[in-house]
């Protein structure tokens, strides 16, 4: 092991005494505090252990400063490499002297008071705070520890050997837990003492609410202490927890909500809360005040809210730690929290996770983007180079290179102190299953349906509280065997319980990531082995809620309220999509699907279906525009000549735009392909919803539009020379659009489809339907696939020459008879409250499944709403009976007027 040169910096004139007698007591040489190792030995045994049992507090005080003083220094900028053992185990030792507890809790470093007091002062100027800076994870040049980590284990990480790399985590693995075990007893020993408790409690109080602003996007290093005192701290803070972490959780009462408005210890007021907005935590707080007395103002369990100091066993083996219980108040001079230390510990730990063991995974994650777009550029640089090589070139690779080696580095870092440690995770995923299973509490338990009204007490928990246990799962999920053996039912049961309840959690993003937790989760296969099936197939409130709750945020994600909740809605519902096909293949999930479609049919079923008929439009159309625009670059950079005339910038522009284009095709393409996937197959079984009034004709537009662009005159300008790069598969597409066809076809019991598909002026062509055969079976699809659609395309050909032999009979059609925004034939007039125009029931019933507004005015607007205009309804049907009478004599075939006329519930109009 490598020490620190640091420890030369201490003026050896000031080191105590007593400090060599100490560091030979627990062990070790005294290399760097300005002695030799062997005079270390030269006192009475005993000698220490009298000394500091029997002697004044005032005679010893100041010689305890000095030696905390001596130990604080040698530490100062020491890495994970460098020597803090010594140091540490000579802390340790002294404050399991009462005295030495009182001596450092007193010292004025003890909670450094100044008016440049932040985040990074308390650590590098505390008495602990350099015990708690010692890492491997990397920090700002200015506080940078020695021997650097990255550098002496992980430099050239990409050609060393595995057994190198390997030795080197272990090695960091190794030193890290004893760390987090020396930090944590030190602590412990100063909890139990009932002198010192409290002043432990006030410095984390300090730590955490001075460090506030590391919870942001970006953090200011010398304002902020280091990611590496954060992530000691939770290993910390998580060993603490560890009496109360039991199997049954059986000590969560004794953490009482209200902590979160009336404990002036931590800054938790002003947290984003989970649903309530700040003015209500206020107006809740001061109206929960009213009733109260000054004497009652805790909850029953008030006057019993002191940790006192009784023996309980800690899990990690036999260490003597406080107790868990309340108890009376003693008579200590120190102003005593109200609340128990289990209560007190919960909270505390909850903050310095945020702030420190997720603060680290949401930076790994930034710092591997940062190192994949360093690779991009240094990719596209090198083929620059090979074209039109230059030094300026040369010189920004050479740049690129040195930055990706020390974000590597750095990566590396991160992986051997956080994500080798399954100890650590496995730890913290026990303390979010308490989190988790305590705010469960706070709603009434696991049980569904939840309460028709939110719980103020849960309303104004901390957002983060919940933010962070998914993170967590996320981020564990993707790590191998760190689940292994862990408890994940009570955090399923959650994630059903409030993925689609936004009366309960109000954040779309935060639920959202409930979705993508079941994600990392979800059997790859069908028929998969995986640990994590039973949660999807072996699982009550998963069987009764799962596939419902998905649709209701499927259909909930379309208004974020975010100004980016147009691109944010198809990656969460990718997640979503993904699961559904999934539990599509799962026999109980797909027969509560059928029974949802057919008690939903009107309901968030057609909603659902409207936005994934929106989304596919959307995303093929995009997709296939930018394939004509990334043919036209490639186009440019084949013609060498021309290509190689153009200015290096231009290239480079063009260049970058080419990839950025292929990127985006590549996801609207997967996205398109999973949609129309799941049309596919859930219209195989459930056809009722999409054949509706509302629906039919916007799912036939649809279907002819793909099948324009599939089939139709312009397909071979989509030709590319990797289609498969681009997740571009025209030949599934088509199979997939046509089974759709059919499907619905199959289940047109009062043949309404052949209509609706033939009265689509934008995309129908009967062309396109032999056109569409004709590939299928140089394809190879179903032959009676195949005749079905072939015979749907003759169906509706039939109805195009209906409906305008119908056209001609009506005439010329008042305008007043016209819907105002399609201008077609009114079947079931209704007025609009609030503007009080009319119009077609099934036109603004397809607009209010995307948009619950009135089109003319703005103003809110649900189908139920809707006024019957009974008074024009009889003058349409007076107008099309004077019609029939009138051309009765020609011949012409009035069964079509009919047909075009129908009620939305499928009765005649006219007899």
């Amino acid at each position: 092991m490598m020490k620190s040169n640091s420890n030369n910096n201490i003026n050896k004139s000031s080191i105590s005494p007593l400090l060599p007698f100490i560091l030979a007591e627990v062990g070790g040489g005294i290399d760097g505090f300005g002695g030799s190792s062997s005079s270390g030995s030269q006192y009475p045994p005993g000698f220490l252990k009298e000394f500091f049992e029997e002697a004044d507090f005032d005679s010893l005080d100041p010689i305890l400063k000095g030696l905390y003083e001596n130990l604080r220094g040698s530490v100062l900028n020491v890495s994970a490499l460098g020597n803090f053992q010594q140091p540490l185990r000579a802390l340790l030792y002294l404050v399991s002297f009462p005295v030495g507890a009182k001596s450092l809790v007193n010292h004025s470093w003890w909670i450094p008071r100044s008016v440049y007091l932040n985040g990074r002062v308390i650590e590098m100027t505390s008495i602990l705070g350099p015990f708690f800076h010692v890492s491997a994870l990397p920090d700002h040049a200015i506080f940078k520890s020695q021997p650097d980590v990255g550098e002496q284990c992980f430099s050239d990480a990409s050609t060393r050997r595995p057994a190198d790399l390997l030795s080197s985590f272990t090695t960091i693995k190794t030193v890290m837990k004893s760390l987090y075990k020396d930090l944590a007893d030190v602590l412990l020993a100063l909890l139990k003492n009932t002198d010192t408790r409290e002043n432990v409690l006030e410095y984390l109080a300090e730590v955490i609410n001075k460090n506030s602003s590391r919870a942001h996007i970006q953090v200011e290093p010398l304002a902020c202490a280091s990611s590496g005192m954060f992530v000691n701290l939770s290993a910390v803070m998580l060993r603490l927890c560890d009496p109360f972490l039991d199997a049954n959780l059986t000590k969560r009462d004794k953490i009482d909500p209200k902590y979160v408005f009336y404990s002036n210890r931590l800054e938790l007021r002003s947290l984003t809360a989970l649903h309530a907005s700040s003015e209500e935590v206020a107006e809740w707080i001061n109206k929960d005040n009213t009733g109260r007395t000054d004497g009652s103002r805790q909850s029953s369990d008030g006057e019993n809210h002191v940790l006192q100091s009784q023996q309980a066993t800690s899990s990690s083996g036999g260490t003597s730690e406080p107790s868990l219980q309340s108890g009376k108040p003693t008579s200590s001079g120190v102003g005593k929290s109200k609340y128990p230390f289990i209560c007190e510990c919960f909270f505390m730990t909850a903050r310095v996770l945020n702030l420190g063991l997720l603060k680290a995974f949401s930076d790994f994650k930034h710092l591997v983007q940062d190192i994949s777009r360093a690779e991009d550029t240094l990719a596209t640089l090198k083929g620059m180079q090979g074209q039109t090589p230059s030094t300026q070139l040369d010189l920004d690779i050479s740049r690129i290179e040195k930055e990706i080696e020390l974000y590597s580095q750095e990566k590396l870092c991160y992986e051997a102190q956080i994500l080798r440690d399954g100890d650590l995770i496995q730890h913290a995923l026990s303390f979010y299953r308490l989190m988790i299973v305590w705010l469960v509490d706070l709603v009434g338990g696991f049980k569904m349906p939840l309460p028709d009204n939110c719980p103020m007490e849960f309303a104004c928990m901390p957002e983060h509280f919940v933010e962070d246990a998914m993170e967590l799962l996320i981020f564990a999920s993707r790590i191998p065997k760190v689940l292994d053996g862990v408890l994940l039912d009570d955090f399923m049961n959650f994630i059903i319980m409030f993925m689609a309840s936004p009366k309960f959690i109000r954040n779309p993003y935060l639920r959202a990531k409930m979705v993508e937790v079941l994600n990392c989760w979800m059997p790859r296969r069908s028929g998969s082995s995986s640990a994590t099936a039973t949660l999807f197939e072996g699982h009550q409130m998963s069987l009764e809620y799962l596939v419902r709750n998905l649709l209701n945020l499927y259909v909930d994600i379309e208004f974020t309220g975010s100004h980016t909740q147009f691109y944010d809605k198809f990656n969460i519902r990718h997640n979503i999509a993904e699961l559904l096909e999934y539990l599509w293949q799962v026999p109980s999930h797909r027969n509560a699907w059928r029974q949802i479609a057919k008690e939903e049919e009107k309901g968030v079923y057609l909603n659902f279906l409207n936005f994934l008929i929106n989304d596919s439009i959307y995303l093929l159309d995009e997709s296939l525009n930018k394939i004509l625009e990334l043919k036209e670059i490639e186009a440019e950079m084949s013609n060498t000549a021309e290509w190689e005339r153009r200015p290096a910038q231009e290239r480079q522009e063009r260049t970058r735009l080419f990839h950025s284009q292929e990127n985006i095709i590549r996801i609207d393409m997967k996205l398109a392909n999973e949609d129309v996937s799941m049309l596919a197959f859930t219209s195989e079984q459930i056809v009722a919803p999409f054949l509706l009034p509302e629906m039919v004709e916007r799912v036939a537009s649809m279907l002819n539009y793909f099948l324009l662009q599939l089939v139709g005159p312009q397909r071979k300008s989509l030709t590319l020379k990797d289609p498969e790069k681009y997740e571009f598969r025209p030949k599934q597409l088509l199979k997939q659009i046509v089974r759709i066809y059919v499907h619905l076809a199959r289940g047109d019991t009062q043949t309404i489809f052949p209509a609706a598909i033939s009265s689509d002026g934008r995309s129908y062509n009967e062309q396109l339907f032999s056109a569409a055969a004709d590939v299928l079976r140089k394809i190879g699809e179903d032959m009676r696939i195949i005749q079905e659609f072939v015979e749907l395309g003759a169906k509706a050909k039939a109805a195009a020459s209906e409906a305008m032999d119908a056209e001609a009979a009506l005439g010329e059609i008042p305008d007043e008879f016209l819907d105002p925004i399609q201008y077609t034939l009114m079947k079931d007039p209704v007025i609009l409250p609030s503007s009080r125009i009319t119009v077609d029931r099934p036109v603004i019933q397809r607009h209010l499944l995307s948009d619950s507004t009135d089109p003319f005015n703005r103003s809110h607007l649900t189908a139920d709403m809707l006024i019957p205009d009974t008074e024009l309804k009889a003058r349409i049907e007076e107008f099309i009976r004077s019609q029939e009478l009138k051309r009765h004599g020609e011949g012409v075939n009035i069964q079509s007027i009919k047909d075009t006329i129908q009620t939305t519930n499928g009765e005649m109009l006219i007899d």
